[in-house]
């Protein structure tokens, strides 16, 4: 969101306390509140019941019609902004749309607060660590956590019904600071991640209707926006130059899946312009593909400012009245803001607008609210009417939030013998460094207010004795404690350093420059590690990755463990994942490269292809040519896992018509996956042995990858499958996978078009391949 938003509003948070093993949190505390708010209420005005909009039995499409002619053009548009206004003569209360949901219910946003009454909600990692774990159940299951929490907090007038959650944003850039928000740089998993937590936060418990809405969820920020501030380029004058290929094979597919797998509510358009069109003003993006082509049943909502955006700063139309003009005729149903309000009913005197293209939006806006039960009564009365604070951090929401972490934790390098720790055998462990005993940095951005806080600090302590210290002031580490973590070093059976940065160096509006540990880190790090006495454990606490090849290639730091933004139990969690009552399984969900990748790329280059012309190198696993610390994928186990493929085709083949070009042509290297031809469902499984040749039980995630022939500038290799199983030590599985040649081996070719390419394709799980040959 805008950032002017939160400075009208800061939010301001009071210290309850600090205990040993766990410290509560701050508050925002207000007064006493009101029940839900909600129309057609019966017990304050007969009227309502007259009106056809309030009568349940009716088919929703009706009661929005009934409800829209009813309405004066003032009235209408008192009902396209964020904070829509009563109309207390339909029984309309006002109705705020901005709500957060990122990782767990979140005050951000005046839609959501918290009281006496409901002091927190359970807060999970943040994205980046969560889509770590490959697990797609768990996706789903954190999603019904948040939005029980939410219509507890709703039922008790501290939450709105509306979430403006999911980010499924590509993470293209290692420095964007907004990439811990996000599922990382793959296509699959964004697409999987957003779809399934949508759904969990979306489809009622008892899905006895599948139109209605436990809450309704919003994939953001649409589309390729991935910069936010890097060497004065903002994201509200970016200019994103964006391929029709790069478009339709990295940047959409998240959205589309979240539209069209998850029938997420809402798709938000962002700040910035794509190939010289803010994405809010372009009826292509907007009425074309998420309404048209992918059939968005639900509203589109501007990010916060963005239609101010491009009148005030992008200057792309003369008068403001223009400029909601545009936005509405393009597709826009809500502006988070006021400029719609302050402009359309101008904009319709001036004939640049009809009433009628009103009513399109409201009706959108309308329907929504509809399938939230919002015109239905009294919610007590209605589905989830009986969940309440109670319902808010139970013992199993914040147990969930644990494993979520345990789950997402990336176990980097382990030197043999190093990890797991025994805690029979650790008399003393030196805890040091600056995220050691954080609270709120635990958390990432888009955070609420969490149940309770285990630090890293707190979770250690409660299975060891512990010796602790700073090591640096911040995670700016200025000036490090080197003499006093060498001495602590030295006498401690083990050391855990826990570095790594937080938001004042990676946030919304702020990009990094650089991709090593800041400051004195990297100093700290190694001369700590010359003298430990035992095992050194490095923990890196960030989004975004690192360039710690200084610390990868030293054989004196032992272990290292990526551990994300952990959420409220994150320190317990990475206290389990180091003392081994967890066997690590999470997998990079983004490639970590090395500096020198900042003197090749720009962030504002946009192409994902490499240019091997200009030195570029391209972007992600799937394109990048370049040398990496670590790559996608990339996660360690305390156990050993073998790959082995026990049944999977040689030959595919086609089924083309008899008069198809490319029967009669030696010079096809590819066909167009079109509809005609997908339908006949081209599919084969692929048999999978997986087998843990360790005593050790534990998780792992199988991920499928495909190298495709080298046609039309196709990914060196992308994931087509994953899916996380659990393995009792020395026992094997059998696993699936079914393939649809359409969906599963297409490429983009150059202007956009799916292609199935002919030739050999080798499938990749872990180091065992195989090859096949597609063809007609």
């Amino acid at each position: 969101m805008i950032s002017v938003f939160e400075n009208r509003a800061p939010k301001v948070l009071f210290i309850l306390g600090f205990f040993i093993c766990f410290s509560l949190i701050s508050v925002r505390v207000v007064g006493q509140v009101s029940p839900a708010v909600f129309a057609c209420d019966a017990t304050k005005d007969r009227k309502v019941v007259h009106y056809g909009f309030c009568n349940a039995s009716l088919g929703r499409d009706a009661r929005v019609a009934d409800l829209v002619r009813r309405l004066t053009l003032q009235e209408k548009i008192l009902n396209i902004v964020n904070g829509a206004g009563n109309i207390s003569r339909l029984g309309i209360p006002k109705y705020e749309w901005w709500s957060e949901a990122l990782h767990g219910v979140s005050n951000i946003g005046p839609g959501t607060n918290f009281s006496s009454l409901v002091p927190g909600a359970t807060s999970f990692p943040q994205v980046i660590l969560t889509a770590a774990s490959f697990n797609t159940s768990l996706f789903e299951a954190i999603g019904k956590v948040v939005s029980m929490e939410a219509r507890a907090m709703y039922n008790v007038g501290l939450a709105g019904l509306t979430f403006w959650s999911p980010n499924v944003n590509i993470f293209r850039d290692p420095r964007w600071g907004r990439g811990q928000e996000t599922p990382g740089e793959d296509p699959l998993l964004s697409s999987k991640y957003g779809s399934s937590y949508v759904k969990g936060l979306q489809q009622p418990d008892d899905n006895a209707d599948p139109s209605r809405l436990k809450v309704a969820a919003c994939c953001k920020h649409y589309t390729a926006y991935d910069l936010d501030n890097w060497k004065g380029v903002d994201r509200y004058h970016f200019n994103a130059v964006v391929t029709q290929q790069d478009m339709d094979d990295t940047f959409d597919p998240p959205f589309k899946s979240c539209v069209v797998d998850g029938n997420v509510a809402s798709v938000m358009c962002s700040y910035n312009q794509v190939n010289g069109k803010p994405t809010c003003a372009d009826p292509h993006l907007l009425a074309g593909v998420i309404r048209g082509q992918w059939k968005l049943n639900g509203y589109i909502v501007s990010d916060c400012d963005s239609v101010e955006v491009f009148f005030d700063d992008q200057h792309y139309t003369k008068t403001p009245e223009q400029a909601a003009a545009k936005a509405i005729l393009a597709g826009l149903d809500l502006n988070c803001g006021s400029f719609l309000g302050q402009h359309t009913a101008a904009a319709v005197k001036k004939g640049l607008l009809k009433e009628s293209d009103i009513d399109n939006a409201i009706t959108n806006n309308f329907a929504t609210l509809m399938r939230l039960g919002f015109f239905d009564g009294d919610p007590r009365k209605q589905p989830y009417g009986k969940l309440g604070p109670k319902d808010v951090c139970t013992a199993e929401n914040q147990e969930l939030a644990r494993d979520a972490a345990r789950q997402g934790i990336v176990l980097l390098k382990n030197t043999a013998g190093s990890l797991p720790l025994s805690p029979a055998a650790i008399k003393t462990l030196a805890v040091i460094g600056p995220n050691a005993n954080v609270t709120k940095t635990m958390i990432g951005n888009y955070e609420g207010i969490p149940c309770k806080y285990t630090t890293p600090l707190q979770g250690l302590t409660a299975l060891v004795a512990t010796k602790y210290l700073l090591g640096c002031s911040n995670v700016t580490c200025g000036n490090a404690q080197v003499k006093e973590a060498k001495k602590l070093a030295a006498t401690a059976d083990a050391t855990v350093l826990v570095m790594g940065i937080d938001q004042s160096l990676e946030r919304e509006s702020f990009d990094r420059v650089d991709l090593r540990l800041p400051g004195q880190q990297p100093l700290l790090i190694k001369e700590v590690a010359k003298v430990a006495k035992g095992p050194v454990i490095l923990v890196i606490m960030s989004g975004g990755g690192f360039d710690i090849s200084f610390a990868k290639h030293n054989d004196k730091v032992t272990s290292i463990l990526w551990v994300g933004y952990p959420g409220e139990a994150g320190g317990a969690a990475i206290a389990d994942v180091i003392f081994g009552y967890y066997n690590p399984s999470g997998r990079l969900p983004m490639t970590w490269y090395p500096q020198s990748y900042l003197e090749k790329v720009p962030m504002t280059n946009m192409n994902m292809r490499p240019d091997p012309s200009k030195g570029y190198p391209g972007r992600t696993y799937r394109f990048y040519t370049g040398e990496t610390i670590y790559s996608f994928g990339h996660g360690l186990s305390y156990s050993k896992f073998s790959h082995k493929i026990v049944k999977a085709p040689q030959t595919v083949s086609i089924p083309l018509d008899d008069d198809h070009v490319c029967r009669h042509s030696l010079d096809c290297n590819s066909v167009e996956a079109v509809e005609q031809l997908c339908k006949k469902s081209v599919t084969f499984d692929i048999h999978l042995r997986v087998q843990n040749k360790a005593r050790h039980g534990g998780s792992h995630s199988v991920l499928l990858f495909v190298t495709p022939p080298s046609v039309h500038n196709s990914p060196r290799k992308h994931l087509i499958g994953f899916e996380k199983i659990s393995l009792k030590g020395k026992s094997g599985t059998l696993m699936r996978f079914k393939v649809d040649v359409c969906k599963d081996l297409s490429v983009v070719d150059e202007l956009g078009r799916r292609k199935i390419a002919l030739g050999q394709y080798v499938l990749h799980v872990g180091n065992f391949k195989h090859t096949l040959s597609l063809r007609i």
